[in-house]
């Protein structure tokens, strides 16, 4: 785990973090794919990406998951990436959203370059949520995307699955604040991934990085 004692400081870092995968992928393959989370976590982070210096134009950046909600409305994760993110120097990369039923779109970016990851207090991660009426397949495939309801989640939801989100070169989990920390420290004990998705996550270790501050 990777701590901070600031969030500037996190946003900083993660976003030094991302670029560097995002280069050296540049370098490899003369293109690249970044796959981000919404909600409020990632706006500093995002802010900080914006300015990195890259051949954006190269870069094609879709979403974990997002809410099954018009773009106009504060809870669309299309919305804060536009304004967030696709800003500055990002602005000339490519964005994808993430629609349901669309794999053929998502398949040729994969494997990504990076992959950045929240995480809700209930330990859901992406839309993988305990409860989830798709949480089975979207943990398990075949799919690259799955739909899901679920009681945590007011809004139905599109989310990448879990073998998706694993084919990265990064995988970075960013978490901030105490209560989310006491999350984490149950997630890492032993325990049903059904009751805290985010545990299939932690699974794949030394694979995922941990980004944390108070």
């Amino acid at each position: 785990m990777r701590e901070f004692s600031a969030r500037t400081a996190l946003a900083s870092a993660l976003a030094a973090a991302v670029r560097d995968a995002l280069q050296a992928r540049l370098a490899r393959d003369g293109k690249a794919a970044l796959a981000v989370s919404g909600g409020t976590t990632p706006v500093a982070f995002f802010q900080h990406l914006a300015r990195e210096k890259l051949d954006w134009a190269h870069v094609t950046i879709t979403l974990v998951d997002d809410r099954c909600v018009p773009e106009s409305s504060e809870r669309s994760n299309v919305r804060l990436v536009k304004e967030h993110l696709l800003q500055h120097e990002a602005k000339a990369a490519t964005f994808l959203p993430l629609l349901a039923g669309q794999d053929e779109k998502i398949a040729p970016l994969l494997p990504f370059a990076a992959v950045m990851l929240g995480m809700g207090l209930d330990g859901h991660t992406a839309s993988l949520f305990p409860g989830g009426d798709h949480l089975a397949a979207a943990l398990a495939g075949p799919h690259l995307i799955e739909t899901m309801r679920a009681p945590g989640a007011p809004e139905p939801r599109v989310t990448l699955t879990l073998p998706t989100i694993l084919q990265t070169e990064l995988l970075a989990l960013h978490i901030e604040g105490a209560a989310k920390r006491v999350v984490l420290a149950t997630a890492e004990a032993a325990g049903p991934v059904a009751e805290m998705p985010i545990r299939a996550v932690l699974a794949h270790r030394p694979r995922a990085t941990i980004f944390w501050c108070p």
